[in-house]
C-alpha cells in the first residue's frame, strides 16, 4: 500500500494498551498521516495488569504504569487528547466528544475497551463499595487496604482473587464469595481451580461457594459496614470489592448504527461492518483462530495483537488476525499460564505429580484446545508454540508416561 492509499488521519477511541498500541505501531509501520488518541481519563495510558498486583501492594507508582512518558507522544506526532467521545458519525467520518469538539477520520479504530459490572442490591453505592478497573480505582483499594479490617470479594475471578491475595497479604480478613462452586469457575479447569482454591485457604482466605448477595449494610452515613448474603447471613465489611466480570463497552459503537452482540462485531481483520472502522480489544467479537466462533477476550496480549494488525493492515499488509490467545495470572508465589481458549473441552490430560506445580490439557475429541500450566513455565512456552503452530497431540500421547510438551514439539514442531 503506497501512501497515497492510506487514510489521512487515524482517530483511535480509547488510551488503554489496544488503544496506545494501535497509535504505537502505525508510527512504528511507518504510517505518515495524522494520529489521534482521545482518552477519557486523565492520565496517561497505562498498563492495567500491575493494578491488581505491584501497584495495589504499593510497589510501584503511577509513573512506572506509564505505558510512555509524555514527551513519546509529541516525538511520535501523536495527539493525545483528553475527552469522552459521545458520537460517532460514520457518513460524516467524524467523532464528537462532550466538549463539542469534533475529529475527522480516514479510519477510526473503537478501543473503548470494557466497563465493571456493578451489583444490583440495596446498599450497593454506599462508600467503600469498589470496583478495579483503572488506576483510580486502584489508588482508593491501595489506600483502603491500609486502614481497613474486614475485607469482602464479590467474584472468584482473577481480580477478585488477586486482589484477594493482595489484601490477605496486607493482613486483612478476607471472605470471597462465588455464585458457583468454585473460583475460576469460566475461565479453568476444575483441577486448576482446585490448586488455587487450596492455595488461598493456606493463606487464610475464606470461601463462600454457591451464595450471592442480598444487600449491602451501612453505617446510617453512608459507609459501607457488613454484606449481606442469601439466606440472612451477614458478615462484617469494611470494604467490599465487586469482582462480577465486565461488560463491552459498545454503547458509542450501537448508536453508530454497527452490529453488536456480546462486544461490537468485526470480521478476521477486525473490520467492522463499517470499512471506515475497525474494533479491538476487550470490546470486540471477532472470530477465533482455530473454530471461526466469534468470541471476545479481555487479556493484554489480545488487545495489543489486535492492535498491531490493524497498524499492519491500515499501512499495507491485509491478512487476518491469526495469533493464538494467552492469558496469565500471579496470586501470592503462584502464576497460572493459559494459551488458547476452551471452546468446549470433553477429556483432561494431567502433566505433573506436584500439586502446585502441574499442567492441565484440555481436548475435545483428539484436538487439544488449551493448556493451562500452574508454575511451570517450560510447559507454557511449549504449548504456546504447539498450539500456535498447530502441532497434532492426542490425549493417547499426551497420557503415555514420561510424556513432554517440550519434547513433544521438539519431535514434531
Amino acid at each position: 500500500m503506497t501512501d497515497r492509499a492510506w487514510p489521512a488521519s487515524v482517530v483511535v477511541v480509547g488510551a488503554g494498551q489496544g488503544g496506545f498500541q494501535t497509535a504505537a505501531s502505525l508510527r512504528e509501520y511507518g504510517y505518515r498521516g495524522r494520529v489521534t488518541l482521545i482518552s477519557a481519563e486523565d492520565a496517561l495510558p497505562y498498563e492495567r495488569p500491575p493494578l491488581s498486583k505491584a501497584y495495589l501492594m504499593g510497589r510501584s507508582d503511577s509513573a512506572q504504569l506509564w505505558l510512555r512518558p509524555a514527551t513519546y507522544y509529541v516525538r511520535q506526532s501523536i495527539d493525545l487528547v483528553q475527552g469522552t467521545v459521545t458520537e460517532i458519525d460514520p457518513a460524516g467520518r467524524t467523532v464528537r466528544l462532550a466538549d463539542g469538539t469534533a475529529y475527522a477520520y480516514g479510519h477510526l479504530v473503537v478501543a473503548t475497551g470494557a466497563r465493571p459490572r456493578m451489583l444490583d442490591v440495596p446498599g450497593a453505592g454506599l462508600r467503600g463499595v469498589h470496583t478495579l478497573r483503572t488506576e483510580r480505582n486502584a489508588a482508593a483499594l491501595r489506600k483502603g487496604l491500609q486502614a481497613v479490617r474486614h475485607v469482602v470479594v464479590v467474584g472468584a475471578g482473577f481480580i477478585g482473587l488477586e486482589f484477594a491475595a493482595a489484601a490477605r497479604t496486607s493482613g486483612c480478613e478476607v471472605t470471597v464469595i462465588e455464585a458457583r462452586d468454585r473460583p475460576l469457575a469460566r475461565v479453568v479447569s476444575a483441577r486448576t481451580a482446585e490448586c488455587f482454591t487450596r492455595l488461598h485457604h493456606q493463606r487464610g482466605t475464606r470461601f463462600l461457594f454457591g451464595r450471592v448477595v442480598a444487600a449491602l449494610r451501612g453505617d446510617g452515613r453512608g459507609q459501607v459496614t457488613a454484606v449481606e448474603l442469601d439466606g440472612a447471613d451477614v458478615l462484617p465489611a469494611d470494604l467490599v470489592l465487586v469482582g462480577v466480570g465486565v461488560g463491552p463497552c459498545t454503547d458509542l459503537a450501537t448508536s453508530a448504527g454497527l452490529p453488536v452482540g456480546d462486544g461490537i462485531v468485526t470480521d478476521s481483520r477486525l473490520l467492522t461492518a463499517d470499512p471506515h472502522i475497525s474494533a479491538i480489544g476487550d470490546c470486540a467479537a471477532f472470530p477465533q483462530v482455530h473454530s471461526g466462533n466469534l468470541s471476545r477476550l479481555e487479556s493484554v496480549q489480545n488487545a495489543v495483537g489486535h492492535a498491531e494488525s490493524v497498524a499492519a493492515r491500515l499501512t499495507g499488509a491485509a491478512g487476518p488476525y491469526d495469533r493464538l490467545p494467552w492469558f496469565w495470572s500471579d496470586q501470592f508465589s503462584t502464576t497460572v499460564q493459559i494459551a488458547g481458549v476452551d471452546e468446549g473441552h470433553d477429556t483432561e490430560v494431567v502433566l505433573g505429580d506436584d500439586p502446585d506445580a502441574f499442567s492441565v490439557l484440555l481436548f475435545r475429541g483428539r484436538t487439544l484446545l488449551t493448556v493451562e500450566s500452574v508454575n511451570r513455565p517450560t510447559d507454557h512456552l511449549a504449548a504456546r508454540r504447539l498450539l500456535g503452530r498447530r502441532v497434532g497431540l492426542t490425549p493417547e500421547e499426551a497420557m503415555a508416561k514420561g510424556f513432554s510438551l517440550k519434547e513433544h514439539l521438539a519431535r514434531h514442531g
